[in-house]
């Protein structure tokens, strides 16, 4: 398993910002813009918050293991394989979806005059905010599955632990 780069996460996320900007300007020009929903950001929240808390719960399980403490649980590695993919599949939609709203917020930026206009610049805003909250929480949630010998065999490109 590949760890997540940031790059391609960047890239991704100016991509669909750069294409959502132009296609917002597009639809604008030939109708009604499609408006941001108020539960893109919410979603995007929640999301963070379960990969965040998979990572917390994982982190404190191995370090009770390593600590050798006798209530310890152990981490199933198919388990913690699986949560990996989730946080790294998260992280790629997260950027996309992020990308999208940003294009749009940043189209939504020259309309600010407009209440409506507004208030969807904001939700576009916050679903950013909240896609890169994915996006850190599952870098956390990669680097706490990581095996500690990855670090010392293979320096270039090291899995995430299962």
């Amino acid at each position: 398993m590949r760890e997540l780069r940031i790059r391609v996460l960047a890239g991704v996320f100016v991509v669909a910002g750069v294409l959502s900007w132009a296609g917002a300007r597009l639809w604008n020009s030939i109708g009604e813009l499609p408006s941001v929903p108020l539960a893109a950001p919410i979603v995007l929240a929640v999301i963070a918050v379960v990969l965040l808390s998979t990572a917390l719960s994982l982190r404190a399980r191995l370090k009770a293991q390593r600590d050798r403490r006798p209530e310890a649980k152990g981490v199933d590695p198919l388990m913690a394989a699986r949560a990996v993919v989730f946080g790294q599949a998260s992280a790629l939609v997260a950027a996309l979806v992020a990308g999208m709203y940003g294009g749009t917020g940043v189209f939504l930026l020259e309309s600010l005059d407009v209440p409506a206009r507004r208030d969807q610049a904001i939700y576009a805003g916050f679903s950013v905010l909240a896609g890169i909250a994915v996006i850190a929480a599952a870098i956390f949630l990669e680097r706490v599955c990581k095996l500690p010998e990855d670090d010392d065999h293979n320096r270039t490109g090291a899995e995430p632990a299962a």
